[in-house]
């Protein structure tokens, strides 16, 4: 059988929720969303992953792929440090759910997640090399080579935003930190102006602009991809931001190869948990 015609499901665990789909074909054909126990023990929340899962569950899905916000052994499946839930530092959660369920289970970065989301099921389909940055509390990204996902060694090939930049990583400037920590706004809040044509929100959306240009070149020089695709809460923005944001990019030293570059804001609903899904397909390259 075709790998993208098996069924499988898709887990994006959050600080706050999880959510679960099963997907055939291109398809979200069952969806299940619920609030997790974030302060709760790791077996908890570990039992309220399981039931999600077993709600959309059925006996032709396949495989099952799961997106967490922290680094992964990708190889073993243990997660380290999932950010907002503090009993989990080190999760076994791969042999887990296989031994819970009796198929295969691949779990890997959101991040990295939304990358292969964006390959198989959006703005990245049609392309070979791409890579999904995910604007939110921090910077993320996801890199996709010759059609798979590139790791790296310790599951950290995308982390531009932890890269130093005067004093701070990249994040700082790139993400909703931004907002916060360089005007003390909530980066909502200021949206919300700028949709109403607020001056102040629309200048600040602007300098945001200006500091994410000088992260995708960033990204432009590490990875030369085809494909930027530009996910999380921030993008939402695009709007306000995308004039400055190609302003800057206008300095960029390889002219040619930004004439080749697409760029462009995410807008496939459920992103994160198609490209959970995506693990499955993935794996079988």
């Amino acid at each position: 059988m075709e790998t993208k015609r098996k069924t499988v499901i898709g887990v994006d665990l959050g600080g706050t929720n999880i959510r679960a789909g099963k997907i055939v074909g291109q398809k979200i054909t069952a969806y299940k969303a619920r609030a997790i126990t974030a302060l709760g023990t790791q077996d908890q929340v570990l039992q309220e992953i399981r039931a999600t899962i077993a709600a959309v569950l059925d006996r032709r899905v396949a495989a099952i792929g799961i997106g967490v916000p922290s680094l992964v052994d990708v190889e073993e499946g243990i997660v380290y440090s999932v950010g907002n839930i503090p009993s989990w530092q080190k999760v076994p959660l791969k042999k887990t759910l296989e031994q819970s369920f009796g198929i295969p289970v691949h779990v890997n970065n959101d991040a990295n997640c939304f990358a292969l989301g964006e390959f198989h099921f959006g703005a990245g389909r049609g392309y070979r090399h791409l890579v999904g940055m995910v604007l939110g509390t921090g910077l993320g990204a996801g890199v996709i080579i010759n059609g798979k996902l590139y790791c790296g060694h310790n599951c950290g090939a995308g982390e531009i935003g932890k890269i130093s930049c005067q004093g701070h990583p990249v994040e700082y400037y790139c993400s909703g930190q931004f907002f916060r920590q360089q005007y003390g706004e909530d980066g909502a809040v200021l949206y919300e102006q700028a949709r109403r044509s607020e001056a102040r929100a629309l200048e600040i959306f602007a300098a945001y602009g200006d500091h994410l240009g000088e992260a995708l070149m960033i990204a432009l020089h590490a990875y030369d991809p085809e494909l930027i695709v530009l996910g999380g809460s921030v993008s939402k923005a695009w709007p306000f931001f995308e004039k400055a944001m190609r302003r800057k990019l206008e300095s960029f030293v390889y002219r040619h190869v930004l004439a080749r570059v697409v760029i462009t804001p995410a807008r496939t609903p459920r992103i994160s948990v198609l490209g959970a899904a995506a693990l499955c397909y993935d794996a079988e390259k």
